[in-house]
């Protein structure tokens, strides 16, 4: 993914461990689509990565995380710190988005797409999305309270976090439900659902 004119470099070291991690996806992410999730074991996906299995669990504890890893997380609290003071938190994180979003390349975006519709519709997956969830409003929830200068425990806090992490989800979730089509247009309905949210859900 291009970097943003604000990133710092990384280093050496960083950009390998980056794309090592980024390797082990990218072939676990293809050998679910081609065989299925449960047939597919962690020696398939390291030898189609050219890795150990030793050097797999460095970088994944479970064969779920490496479905349920996403790589644009960082990248988008980074961006959403990033952002003008003046912009309440829903329109910074709508123009966080927006930057993360079109930042990826073609290549990384068809890698995204499938995992997120992976991360969906796979049936083995739900019981640890519901983590993932918890965790993504935890760290949406520090970061804004960083922003606002509001502890991160703080009842409306977590409630914001909450609500982020819930119209994003109803936007995938109808997202993969349009089938292909619909998966090109995702940065379309996370917008349109965060000015839902921004409006007060008024219905």
């Amino acid at each position: 993914m291009s970097t943003s004119p604000d990133s710092q470099p990384m280093g050496l070291r960083e950009r390998k461990k980056l794309k090592t991690r980024g390797a082990i996806q990218q072939e676990a992410l293809r050998l679910f689509i081609e065989q299925g999730y449960a047939e597919t074991t962690v020696e398939q996906i390291a030898e189609a990565a050219e890795v150990s299995q030793s050097t797999f669990f460095r970088y994944f504890p479970t064969k779920e995380e490496t479905v349920l890893y996403d790589p644009l997380d960082p990248v988008l609290l980074e961006s959403f710190a990033r952002q003008p003071a003046e912009l309440t938190p829903i329109a910074a994180i709508r123009a966080a988005t927006k930057e993360v979003f079109s930042l990826l390349s073609e290549a990384e975006w068809e890698r995204e797409l499938e995992r997120q519709r992976l991360v969906i519709l796979a049936p083995e997956l739900r019981s640890a999305l519901f983590d993932k969830f918890v965790d993504g409003m935890a760290m949406l929830a520090e970061a804004v309270a960083a922003r606002v200068g509001r502890d991160p425990a703080d009842h409306d806090v977590k409630v914001w976090a909450g609500a982020v992490i819930g119209v994003l989800l109803a936007a995938m979730t109808e997202t993969m439900r349009e089938g292909k089509d619909g998966l090109s247009d995702i940065p379309g309905n996370f917008d349109a659902a965060l000015a839902t949210l921004d409006n007060g859900l008024a219905l």
